[in-house]
């Protein structure tokens, strides 16, 4: 997997606040979109690799209720870290 440690350091600076604040809602979701990303164009090469398939379906479904959670929380936030992020919904 091509995450390093910084990587995760970035992305928890750019949407934590800084490099140690791992526990903040915004760089757990932008973290799962990384590997989300990353899992997604493995899947592209390797078509029959059902692990890494079941494996995607929970990241995403663990972002998705991030971003519930997010979204009843604060909206604002919700609203400029879809933007952020390029997510559709």
């Amino acid at each position: 997997m091509q995450l390093t440690k910084e990587t995760k350091k970035d992305i928890f600076k750019k949407f934590g606040g800084s490099e140690t604040n791992s526990g903040a809602t915004e760089s757990q979701i932008a973290l799962f979109t990384h590997r989300i990303t990353h899992l997604t164009e493995h899947l592209k090469k390797n078509k029959k690799d059902k692990f890494t398939q079941r494996a995607l379906i929970n990241i995403v479904g663990k972002r998705r209720r991030m971003l519930d959670y997010l979204k009843n929380k604060d909206i604002e936030k919700y609203r400029t870290i879809i933007k952020e992020l390029n997510l559709r919904k």
